[in-house]
Order: C-alpha cells, then sequence, then structure tokens
C-alpha cells in the first residue's frame, strides 16, 4: 500500500501541497512583500529540496508575422532549504522578499504573479499561483506624472520580445509605455515611447521620439525610420526627488531638441 501512495504521490496524486498567502496583493515594483508559506503533508512522506517562488510575467514575441506569448521569469527566490514534509503534517514559516525594480507594472494587458513551488525529486513539484498588482517603480511613476503634466496620453503599454534593449536589465524583454501627445507638443510628435530601467540611484529612460512626418521630404524619411530618434536620459535620485514639474521641464527640454 505504501508503495502504491508513493507511485500516487510522484504523479502529483496525494501528494503534498503549497501554498503562498501574501499580506499584500497590491505593490509597487521594488517593494519587499511578506506573507505565509503553508505545506500540507500528503499521503505519504516527501522530500523536499528547495522551497521557491518565481516573479512571473507574459510578454509578446513577434517572429516571421507571427504573434505569440511568452511566459517569462523576473526573478527567482529561495524560501527555503532541504526538509522532509511528513505525511499528514501541516507547515506554515512566514517569507520576505523584494520584487526585482525592473518588475512590469500590470498596465494594459501585463500580468504578474508569485509562482511558489516544492522542489521533489523524481516527482511532480507542487505549485501554487497568487497573481499580483504592481504599479510603477516609484521613480517611474514620477517620471510618468511628468509626462502627464507635459499633455501627453498614456495609450497603450505593452511587453515585447527585445534582446537589444533588454541588455540593461537582464531580460529578454521590455515594458514599454507608449503616448500621444495631446497639447504641448501635438503637430510635432507622432507618438512617445519610454523604456523605464530603474536602480538604486535613479532611473534610466530610453525615449523613442516619433516626430511629424511634414510634407513629401518628411513622409520619405519616415518610410526610412529617419523620423524616428533614441535618446537616452538619465535621473538621479536628487532630480526626481524634486518632482514631477521638473522631471517636466527636463524632459521637454530634451524632446525639444529631436522635433
Amino acid at each position: 500500500m505504501s508503495m502504491f501512495k508513493r507511485m500516487l504521490a510522484s504523479v502529483g496524486i496525494g501528494a503534498a501541497q503549497v501554498n503562498l498567502m501574501l499580506h499584500q496583493d497590491v505593490v509597487n515594483a521594488g517593494d519587499t512583500i511578506s506573507g505565509v508559506v503553508r505545506i500540507e503533508g500528503g499521503r505519504v512522506d516527501q522530500q523536499v529540496d528547495d522551497v521557491y517562488a518565481f516573479v512571473m510575467t507574459r510578454y509578446l514575441n513577434e517572429m516571421n508575422d507571427r504573434k505569440s506569448e511568452v511566459d517569462a521569469e523576473v526573478g527567482k527566490f529561495l524560501l527555503a532549504g532541504k526538509f522532509t514534509v511528513e505525511a499528514g503534517q501541516v507547515y506554515e514559516f512566514p517569507v520576505s522578499f523584494q520584487l526585482p525594480v525592473i518588475t512590469p507594472a500590470t498596465m494594459g494587458r501585463t500580468p504578474v504573479w508569485i509562482q511558489t513551488g516544492l522542489d521533489i525529486k523524481e516527482a511532480v513539484d507542487p505549485k501554487d499561483r497568487d497573481s499580483l498588482q504592481v504599479r510603477p517603480h516609484p521613480f517611474a511613476a514620477v517620471v510618468l506624472e511628468a509626462a502627464g503634466r507635459l499633455g501627453f496620453r498614456l495609450r497603450e503599454v505593452t511587453c515585447e520580445y527585445a534582446p537589444y534593449f533588454s541588455r540593461a536589465n537582464g531580460l529578454s524583454f521590455v515594458q514599454e509605455f507608449e503616448f500621444v501627445p495631446t497639447t504641448q507638443f501635438r503637430g510635432q510628435l507622432d507618438e512617445l515611447e519610454i523604456i523605464f530601467y530603474p536602480d538604486e540611484d535613479g532611473i534610466d529612460l530610453m525615449l523613442q521620439i516619433d516626430r511629424k512626418a511634414r510634407g513629401l521630404a518628411g513622409l520619405f524619411a519616415e518610410a526610412f525610420d529617419a523620423d524616428e530618434q533614441l535618446v537616452k536620459v538619465r535621473f538621479d535620485r536628487n532630480q526626481l526627488a524634486s518632482g514631477a514639474s521638473y522631471i517636466a521641464e527636463q524632459l521637454a527640454e530634451t524632446i525639444r531638441r529631436y522635433v
């Protein structure tokens, strides 16, 4: 009977179960989140090598005119090491870890979730999934407010495969914030795209400034993407602490150089 139970547990029937109970489900990118991991033993004793948590999201990959959605790991955290989960026993222990500062905001259709699991050799690893609502990193939030003050309306937020631009964050994708001008730069720009790269000391921005085509010369340039400028900008902690109005002035000055 014991051997039969072990066989069932190896394919997930009557095996240990894991559940992460978060203390909060609305957070900022970069926040420390906490909770309790609850592990319920199954019908037999099982050796667990690791208890881990993955921060996960999903991005769009377009290749050869075909689009697909890809689940991607943003960060991995070891919550507990090797131990034995005895049959029928319940274990609970507190955990906390810091969300990566590059965790995408759950804006547009971007999901973020925590996938918690038990690493059990020669068996199906039990897993638990908890959705998170992630707000932009506080440094990015200041820039987003500044863009709004300049009359830019946020049109779309997407996570897309971009190995060249994602080198800076160590991922295979980036989150793009796409804006359209409604006041100050209306008639000068078609759109403005921003990619954020926050760190402990400030934030780097990659701006794609898409100028408005003007006449035949502008249309010709636009056909060869000559009307698109890629500009890198950095704001440090002190500049960001000066507030959205100051950042708006700096952004406007940068954009004017390319329109």
